[in-house]
């Protein structure tokens, strides 16, 4: 089971449901990921519930190509206009886990998404997420932590499943708001450069 699309659509019928730009919580939270990120650039960037478009935004700036995704026909309008002018950034309107973007990435990004699919969806979605990941790829996810109504699966429960895909954990953020989590198989950051 999914979430409602209808809820998605009804809540983006403002530009900025989630208070992107306003919020501390939601720019700390943008910081925090990018910090994060074991490389300085990437070439394919897949960040799966896009929204507004702000995160995808700051992605875009680290990555070559990124292709960004929702269910909500009514983000994607919003993301578009944020998003204008950047060529190598595409958005796609998908429901995950049954629709999938092309190819594979070396860096996915799952934020604030996983917890609106039950157990059933979110199993499916780890699975074809692995399949979808470029050897020596990131996966990062990174989830609000208080429970909401409209929430399937806890944060913790959501990860729980990623991380049992078997990469390997690259770092990990906790607080009382949020949870940030990355895989992969790559080397260290002070490995790559000679330091360690």
């Amino acid at each position: 089971m999914i979430a409602d699309l209808d809820y998605f659509e009804r809540l983006h019928d403002v530009p900025d449901p989630w208070g992107v730009d306003a919020r501390w919580y939601e720019r700390r939270k943008r910081e925090l990921l990018l910090a994060c990120l074991p490389q300085a650039r990437f070439a394919r960037c897949w960040e799966a519930g896009c929204s507004v478009g702000a995160l995808t935004e700051a992605l875009a700036a680290r990555c070559g190509r990124v292709v960004a995704t929702d269910a909500a026909g009514a983000a994607l309008a919003h993301a578009r206009a944020r998003l204008s002018g950047l060529d190598h950034v595409e958005l796609r309107r998908q429901r995950h886990p049954d629709e999938w973007p092309d190819g594979r990435f070396d860096l996915i990004v799952v934020s604030e998404l996983a917890y609106y699919l039950d157990a059933g969806a979110l199993a499916r979605m780890a699975h074809r997420l692995e399949a979808a990941l470029e050897p020596g790829g990131t996966l990062v996810a990174c989830h609000w932590r208080w429970p909401f109504a409209e929430r399937l699966t806890a944060s913790e429960d959501a990860h729980r499943v990623f991380d049992g895909i078997g990469l390997p954990r690259l770092f990990a953020y906790r607080d009382p708001d949020l949870l940030l989590e990355g895989w992969g198989t790559m080397a260290s950051v002070a490995q790559r450069e000679g330091l360690a």
